[in-house]
């Protein structure tokens, strides 16, 4: 082998680290600029990460939401280390009449899925929490007194310090879903009864109606945002109001889970929600349960576009909410991501200005017999599953 021979400069330093790169012991100024270009791009791309494609993160923290109807497996969901906590639906509008389980009627009927949910809740929790999850429960916002409902989540979820509150605010303009100005009051009462305030669960059309009418809704526009929207980034939309960022991205639901997930969680059903955190397992750990209302933020003279994408009603999973159930990833917007078609850099802009808001009827409280409502419903995917599913014209919608 031959020997190499031994470069010496002004500075006395043999071979130095980029020696190649060197003129009398100067690095040449292209080099110097390389490395800085290098510096900023690695600290933009860290800052945007966690607006695009966060899940992908192997440091990013998730967590699990549920209704009733999603079937668990305890012992394999722990087994992903990423998974931090569970936040289960609790409460649901208004509580419904006491019938006793002799009653063979609607009312009975009615009482004994309503006693069956909230042992169930509790068992979860208890199951969860023994595994080392941490816990939470949300109270899904129906049309009616706001406080009555305040009332009634507190009675039914128990709420411990340590374990995370929600409100699951839907669609504010349907005539079925809990108004703007009742999630006030309602977030109010939560302070009386709990000295706390509740994330605020949300699709991008309602907190974007909140964050442009923030002082009409001071309480609304401060709690900490749980942001439901089905995309790979989300680049342009923060910030928002006085939301600099995301606490929750519910970035995953059966929507958008029919084929391939952007995250799947073994031991989990395929319409299982998944969100993701902006910080590690440790740090969400130590955050929990986001308690506080956010600073009221300068807004600047020129905001980022933010306007809605177009909301669509999944018929299919809807069934839930028709039975006085349902989870609250079933009312959000129809999915705009397919994590077949993921692009591989992150885009300018999420936002599309041109994209005009569409509205369809939401699910209806139907006052039939709730065993024939399951019944048309069970022809329903009956029908559904034989026929598939169909591409319409403003995207995917259920047969």
């Amino acid at each position: 082998m031959k020997s190499r021979r031994k470069i010496t400069f002004r500075s006395g330093e043999a071979n130095p680290p980029f020696s190649a790169w060197h003129t009398r012991g100067v690095l040449k100024p292209v080099t110097i600029f390389a490395v800085l270009c290098l510096g900023l791009f690695q600290s933009a791309f860290a800052h945007a990460s966690d607006f695009f494609l966060p899940w992908r993160n192997p440091d990013r923290a998730l967590v699990l939401d549920a209704y009733e109807h999603n079937s668990l497996d305890w012992q394999k969901i722990v087994q992903d280390r990423r998974i931090v906590g569970f936040i289960g639906k609790a409460s649901d509008g208004l509580p419904p009449e006491y019938c006793t389980f002799a009653d063979k009627g609607i009312c009975g009927v009615s009482w004994r899925k309503y006693s069956v949910a909230r042992e169930l809740y509790l068992t979860r929790r208890q199951l969860a929490r023994a595994l080392g999850l941490k816990w939470g429960a949300y109270h899904l916002g129906r049309r009616g007194n706001p406080e009555r409902q305040a009332d009634h989540f507190v009675s039914y979820a128990d709420p411990q310090p340590d374990e995370v509150i929600v409100l699951d605010l839907e669609m504010p303009e349907h005539e079925v879903f809990m108004t703007l100005d009742e999630a006030e009051r309602f977030a109010a009462r939560i302070y009386q009864k709990l000295e706390r305030y509740p994330l605020l669960y949300a699709n991008h059309r309602t907190a974007a109606a909140i964050a442009e009418n923030r002082d009409e809704y001071p309480l609304l526009s401060r709690l900490k945002l749980w942001y439901a929207r089905y995309k790979p980034g989300i680049s342009g939309v923060f910030p928002m109001g006085n939301w600099e960022s995301y606490t929750l991205w519910q970035f995953a639901y059966g929507g958008n889970c029919r084929k391939n997930c952007p995250y799947r969680v073994d031991g989990t059903p395929r319409d299982i929600d998944v969100n993701v955190l902006p910080m590690t397992v440790e740090e969400a750990r130590l955050a929990w349960p986001f308690d506080g209302l956010l600073p009221v933020r300068s807004i600047e003279p020129e905001e980022p576009d933010t306007l809605p994408g177009p909301v669509y009603v999944n018929t299919e999973t809807s069934s839930g909410a028709a039975n006085g159930g349902g989870r609250h990833s079933d009312f959000v917007a129809e999915p705009d991501y397919n994590p077949e078609k993921t692009p591989e850099t992150p885009p300018a802009s999420d936002v599309n200005p041109a994209v005009s808001a569409t509205l369809v009827q939401g699910p209806i409280v139907p006052t039939e017999n709730p065993i024939r409502v399951e019944e048309r419903i069970k022809r329903e995917r009956e029908r559904c599953r034989s026929t598939g599913y169909r591409d319409g014209a403003n995207g995917p919608e259920s047969c």
